[in-house]
């Protein structure tokens, strides 16, 4: 475990160290972007002072308004705009910020005189310089005299196009111009229209670039949106004397930026938000995050490399330990998705921490440790499963598979079902074959055993010659295993009787096996030396399973389960173990009460029986021998040898024992040799 520990976090802090330098050179900018947005759209909202700010927005509608109502096209006259300032004075909004560009003097001097005039009387005004590369572009005289503050509308658009921060100021020619959202705060704290800002300043978080991190509010409408048709019909309507449709104390004490979104305007930005997002409603995002103090920090590059570091490491731990397929594709879906979600709440506490390098390293990590977890553990898989797939059942060796430390010496106290079988006579066969055509009918037989033994679950323990031990509920539980274990006793000598021709055919031999079953309790597991050992059993069941297995030539059986495997047996079991689960019926019929070599209790011998057999007239004759009624009991055994070879071994010992009554009798059947 440890060293799986440490090969892990090494695989993973090598993987983190990738990640990082793809990070630390740019590589992965475009992909942490695209985290970044997502995030903003997943958790924007309203901040404290979100309500703080208001906009005016030239939409379509409002153009189409002015043109019908007015014959106004476009552009318009300036002093349409004066009557938007006339309103926001008469509202006593807190400062008034337009952006809109006025760069070029109107076709008649008395309107940019009015603007001016409107400018000058209203509430403190920001208004819009441009910047593209060195040079600025300053608004007319009438607008940039009357201004309290000019600021800034320079796009700061990220290398895709998008913009997620904003530069505070940009300086021209020894002149620092707050960027339009910033310089809509500063115009209510400057000192004489057209000096600029005070000397006050305003402390703001920046990233390394010198730029701050936008927290966006969501849609336009997370602040208070008007059309600019609505505010200047409600100017109209209070000249006259005539109900607004917008009240001007709707403005009071408010930030109002004007801006364009009509789309022939073209003053619409790319965002997280949207890639079709107003321009003004960028300025009044970083309005409203220093009004409401909360801009997006960015973390330090320590701090950002230390979490690349521990996310490649966590998910180098994670992968090495997952050996199964379900744990390969759990660990990638806790490792990968975890430094987004991260990312997510780092957001919501304020901060920028990098979510694109951290998941290239925890994909790297978990990618690399897989394969090292291939390379390292699929051979020794590999090994486990040829050296073992003849003798152990599929799911005892993905057991093994999964955990090779089993493959230690040790064993526990467990109740198997034990399952003995012999060849009837190999002796003789084997001395009428060669080597080569005795080695392939032992190896036709003992596979089709084999096969039906490992399908129905249980585990072969040993090969001895012709001989076959297995037994079933270890090492995986397998609660129905004395069913299981009759079960595979019944197919073995189904499927014996259907190659018996042909093996004749190819052979000259016929071939019957015998087997044995008994149920009880033994010490299972690896035993053996250190250099060698065998997945086993010991214990006197086993035993016992044994000579079953050769009491069968006593009654000429072919099968003998103890009474310990058919107590748990019943008449209507549903065969589990087997491949395709089926309902069968297993009746049996009690053969004898015998003592067996070894042992002093007497145990009950029971064979399984043909579906649709009856046991009633053997089991009539059995009692008939149980109560020492030898006479009554030879003739009941009698009548039904013809068709049953024990009936016949029983008639027979029933007249000896007519003849020559024994002293005692306990109907027990005394076995003399193993």
């Amino acid at each position: 475990m440890q060293k799986k520990l440490i090969q892990g976090a090494l695989v993973g802090a090598a993987a983190a160290t990738l990640a990082a330098l793809l990070y630390l050179t740019g590589a992965l900018d475009r992909l942490e972007a695209v985290t970044w947005d997502w995030r903003v759209r997943t958790m924007a909202g309203p901040g404290d002072s979100s309500d703080e700010i208001v906009l005016i927005l030239l939409d379509q509608a409002s153009l189409d308004w002015a043109e019908s109502t007015m014959g106004l096209g476009w552009p318009w006259p300036r002093e349409v705009y004066a009557a938007i300032l006339g309103f926001c004075r008469a509202g006593n909004a807190r400062s008034v910020t337009f952006d809109v560009l006025f760069t070029e003097a109107s076709e008649y001097a008395d309107q940019d005189q009015a603007l001016g005039a409107a400018i000058a009387d209203g509430a403190p005004f920001v208004g819009a310089v441009f910047f593209e590369n060195t040079n600025a572009t300053l608004p007319i005289a009438e607008v940039a005299t009357n201004a309290t503050v000019l600021g800034s509308v320079m796009g700061d658009a990220d290398p895709d196009g998008v913009i997620r921060r904003i530069r505070p100021s940009v300086t021209h020619n020894g002149t620092t111009y707050p960027t339009l959202g910033l310089a809509a705060l500063l115009a209510t704290r400057s000192g004489p229209r057209g000096r600029g800002p005070d000397k006050s300043t305003i402390s703001l978080p920046l990233d390394r670039s010198g730029r701050a991190i936008l927290n966006w509010r969501g849609a336009v409408d997370a602040h208070q949106v008007y059309s600019a048709q609505s505010i200047i019909q409600s100017f109209l309507r209070l000249q006259s004397g005539e109900t607004p449709v917008v009240q001007p104390d709707a403005l009071e004490g408010k930030y109002v930026l004007f801006g364009f979104t009509a789309p022939g305007l073209m003053d619409l930005r790319s965002t997280p938000i949207s890639p079709i997002y107003p321009g003004v409603a960028v300025h009044a995002t970083l309005l409203d995050n220093v009004l409401s103090g909360d801009l997006i920090r960015d973390v330090t590059r320590p701090i950002a490399l230390t979490w690349v570091l521990l996310a490649g490491v966590f998910a180098g731990l994670i992968g090495r330990q997952s050996a199964k397929v379900w744990q390969i594709v759990l660990g990638f879906a806790i490792a990968l998705p975890l430094p987004l979600l991260v990312g997510l709440g780092a957001y919501g506490a304020g901060w920028w921490l990098p979510a694109a390098a951290p998941t290239v390293a925890g994909a790297l990590g978990l990618t690399a440790s897989v394969v090292l977890n291939y390379a390292i553990e699929g051979q020794q898989k590999r090994f486990i499963k040829g050296a073992f797939k003849q003798y152990l059942s599929p799911v005892v060796i993905d057991r093994l598979v999964a955990d090779p430390d089993n493959l230690s010496l040790g064993g526990e106290l467990r109740e198997l079902s034990i399952f003995f079988s012999d060849v009837a006579g190999f002796t003789g066969i084997s001395e009428h074959l060669g080597p080569e055509d005795l080695t392939s009918l032992l190896n036709t037989y003992l596979t089709a055993m084999t096969n039906i033994i490992l399908e129905e679950g249980g585990t072969v323990d040993k090969y001895e010659g012709d001989a076959i031990i297995a037994f079933w509920n270890a090492p995986l539980d397998l609660p129905d295993h004395p069913i299981c274990a009759v079960r595979a006793a019944v197919r073995c000598q189904a499927k014996l009787d259907e190659m018996r021709p042909e093996l004749y055919a190819k052979f000259g031999k016929e071939l019957y096996a015998r087997i044995g079953i008994n149920t009880g309790l033994v010490v299972v597991g690896n035993m053996g030396s250190e250099q060698r050992f065998d997945y086993t059993f010991l214990g006197d069941a086993g035993n016992l399973a044994s000579r079953l297995e050769g009491i069968n030539k006593q009654f000429d059986t072919s099968i003998l389960i103890s009474e310990h495997t058919a107590a748990r047996l019943s008449a209507h079991s549903k065969l589990s173990c087997d491949l395709v689960s089926q309902e069968a019926e297993i009746p049996l019929q009690e053969i004898s009460r015998v003592r067996v070599v070894g042992r002093k209790e007497p145990v009950r011998v029971y064979v399984p029986l043909p579906a649709g057999a009856d046991p009633a007239p053997f089991a009539a004759a059995l009692d008939s021998y149980y109560k020492g009624q030898f006479e009554t009991a030879a003739c009941q055994f009698k009548s039904l040898s013809p068709a049953n070879p024990t009936a016949a071994i029983y008639a027979k010992r029933c007249t000896a024992l007519a003849q020559s009554p024994p002293e005692k009798w306990d109907g027990v059947w005394e076995m003399t040799e193993k």
